[in-house]
């Protein structure tokens, strides 16, 4: 992990201002229903992760100190066990009626190895009748096409620096499928500026079918949306919900 996004106080400050929830948080919150033991993969700063605590066994992992600081400091974050680890390499010695993996967190795995191993996670987490949920972006769609600097301007509000300033540039590798994409923000109060440089990985869903048959990972539905549509290839997300086999 060494995208400053994530990594970098200075940048992770911002994280919560642009990603406060909504369909995808709402979805999940439901959909965990009885579930009493959950595992929250690549949980960031912890807002859906300390939502699903109450009279759950929760367990949220990141492999970035700067976001897990936020998220103990969360309220209800004394009701989750925090664990830095990498979702390639962990493995935790117990089972979840759920594995989560949201937030789009499974395309910052660049290889197909990499993305292979966190499935393989997931699997190795799954308690007898457990259900685990991801999502990421679908290729088709080309998200990345929106988020240059004109498109992607926004303001968000920081509770020290007031309104500030963000936009994003972006540039897709056809070859390998790997956008990178930057992320700025300004304080125009200030002049101060902060700039993050990230790359991600879009897998299509034949691609990723193929990878969680061979982790041994059924699908029982594919989502397109988070509002609950099946998917289609014209849908900008692809959710694949099921269990082990």
């Amino acid at each position: 992990m060494d995208d400053r996004l994530y990594i970098d106080p200075e940048l992770v400050q911002f994280y919560d201002l642009e990603n406060e929830g909504g369909d995808d948080v709402d979805f999940c919150l439901e959909f965990a229903g009885g579930a009493k033991t959950v595992l929250d993969l690549g949980c960031g700063t912890g807002m859906l992760t300390t939502m699903l605590s109450p009279d759950r066994a929760v367990t949220g992992v990141d492999p970035a100190p700067a976001m897990l600081n936020v998220a103990r400091k969360r309220p209800g974050g004394d009701r989750v066990e925090w664990v830095e680890g990498d979702a390639r390499s962990l493995r935790l010695g117990k089972s979840f009626d759920l594995v989560l993996l949201t937030g789009h967190a499974f395309q910052v795995f660049l290889t197909a190895e990499d993305q292979r191993a966190a499935l393989d996670t997931i699997a190795a987490h799954l308690a007898p009748g457990g259900r685990f949920i991801f999502d990421t972006r679908n290729p088709a769609a080309k998200s990345w096409l929106n988020w240059g600097p004109a498109d992607s301007q926004r303001t968000a509000e920081h509770p020290v620096y007031g309104a500030v300033e963000a936009w994003n540039d972006a540039v897709c590798d056809e070859a390998t499928g790997i956008v990178t994409y930057d992320t700025f923000y300004r304080v125009p109060a200030t002049g101060q500026r902060f700039h993050a440089r990230s790359r991600i990985a879009f897998a299509d869903k034949e691609r990723l079918a193929a990878m969680m048959a061979e982790a041994g990972l059924v699908v029982d539905r594919w989502l397109g949306s988070w509002q609950g549509a099946p998917y289609a290839p014209d849908l900008r997300e692809i959710i694949p919900i099921g269990h082990k086999g």
